[in-house]
């Protein structure tokens, strides 16, 4: 099954952060083997914001990091009209990225990867893990 990384696991992921829980560290290990580890095209622009607020540091430019994660075989799932109108109609807080990154794994039939609990906790058919365990 394809995993789609919330922002903030793709970030733990790619800095080895131990908030990232063991059992989540082996779906998405196993998920990038079978080219099934996937990124929504705006956790990279949530990341480069992050950057130039000053809220996340990189060691690498943001066009550098995507590329390399991207070259490892993480697969980037472009945010279309098709996205951007399911994104609009889910029922969840207004957080723009969120409901993209939701509206992605719903039509894609990813299981997400977060650690976000308004996202873990919203009562829907979303098929989600915590990205903690």
């Amino acid at each position: 099954m394809l995993i789609l990384l919330d922002t903030h696991a793709l970030i733990w992921l790619d800095q080895d952060d131990p908030a990232l829980g063991s059992e989540a560290r082996k779906r998405a290990d196993l998920a990038l083997q079978q080219s099934k580890l996937a990124v929504s095209a705006i956790s990279f622009w949530e990341t480069a914001m992050l950057v130039a607020k000053g809220r996340l540091t990189m060691t690498l430019p943001a066009t550098a990091w995507r590329r390399d994660l991207l070259g490892l075989g993480l697969v980037e799932i472009p945010v279309d009209g098709e996205i951007g109108i399911a994104a609009a109609q889910i029922d969840l807080h207004d957080d723009p990225a969120d409901r993209l990154i939701v509206a992605t794994a719903q039509l894609k039939g990813a299981t997400l990867l977060t650690a976000d609990q308004s996202l873990l906790q919203w009562d829907n058919t979303l098929v989600r893990f915590d990205a903690r365990r």
